[in-house]
């Protein structure tokens, strides 16, 4: 109980936290579980995810997320699969925000959308100024440990292939626009 509640003050602190649109949950939870899994083997472990929480500067004590995370994970396991890691995502949405299923269901998702990719953009825009360089964006890539942070000609043609206005940077309709097409081809 005492995780829960050390988690709650912490989470609804965030808005972002709480991905309200149920079309899209899928698609996000599922590359946050692919962050997460650092190896690739289709497992998380309580480490890598206090690992990648601690890298995205989200502190976190690992015995409260340990016996947060432990019932979840299914006997002989090492750590959560994916469908654990749902089970726990909409076990921590209902224990923190209360809502069932039919009440989300009502919520008005364009604007929640809107602020889900403003706290997202705001993660990639670390100076604050409203547009992310391909220093920015480097520098994420490398918080979470991805190949791609660590060439700056990677990350470039990145900022180029969205940048719509051509100045170098992507300012947040050009990242909204981008996360829509993300979306609409995942789907």
């Amino acid at each position: 109980m005492e995780a829960e509640r050390s988690l709650s003050r912490r989470a609804s602190s965030s808005s972002s936290f709480r991905l309200r649109c149920p079309s899209l949950n899928s698609v996000r939870l599922r590359r946050v579980f692919d962050i997460f899994d650092r190896n690739h083997d289709g497992i998380i472990t309580v480490q890598e995810i206090h690992q990648a929480l601690t890298r995205l500067g989200l502190e976190t004590d690992l015995c409260d997320l340990d016996s947060t995370i432990n019932s979840f994970i299914k006997p002989g396991n090492t750590g959560l699969t994916y469908n654990g890691f749902v089970a726990l995502h909409q076990s921590l949405d209902q224990t923190l925000f209360g809502l069932d299923l039919e009440e989300k269901a009502e919520e008005e998702e364009v604007s929640q959308d809107e602020s889900d990719l403003t706290e997202a953009f705001k993660v990639f825009d670390e100076d604050g100024d409203g547009f992310i360089s391909a220093q920015e964006l480097q520098a994420v890539l490398g918080k979470l440990g991805l190949p791609e942070g660590k060439e700056i000609g990677r990350v470039e043609k990145m900022i180029c292939s969205v940048d719509r206005n051509h100045d170098g940077r992507v300012d947040f309709f050009e990242f909204k626009h981008m996360m829509q097409s993300v979306v609409v081809r995942s789907s």
